[in-house]
């Protein structure tokens, strides 16, 4: 495999360009109920389900430090009865440069919970 080393790129029909670094290293949309699975990712080996709401995402090529900067978000895709908005907060762990791991509550209920739709991107330098 050939390896090109550039430090902006733009994509056809762009008109401006942007810093490698401004580009996802790795993302994931995986379902979080019953056995855990990646509906489709770039740069994730694996998810760990750690209970009801909490997982881990394991990286296949690490991050270069554990700064980067991590977007999470999901979706009950429930409609009786709807729980509205899930609220993912950042359980009490820090951030590794192979690994990050997520937690999902219903803010209606304030307990940890399994949502059909869980999504992260990570920005940052790879290693």
């Amino acid at each position: 495999m050939s390896t090109i080393v550039i430090s902006n790129i733009k994509a056809t029909g762009e008109t401006a360009s942007r810093a490698v670094s401004g580009v996802a290293a790795a993302w994931v949309n995986f379902n979080g109920t019953g056995t855990i699975a990646a509906r489709d990712s770039v740069n994730v080996a694996s998810l760990t389900d750690n209970g009801t709401g909490y997982y881990t995402v394991n990286l296949t090529n690490s991050m270069g430090n554990a700064t980067y900067a991590l977007s999470l978000s999901s979706d009950s895709y429930q409609t009786s009865p709807w729980y509205g908005t899930w609220i993912m907060q950042y359980p009490n762990s820090s951030l590794a440069s192979g690994n990050f791991k997520i937690g999902v509550a219903n803010y209606l209920s304030s307990g940890g919970a399994d949502p059909y739709y869980v999504y992260s991107a990570t920005l940052g330098d790879l290693a």
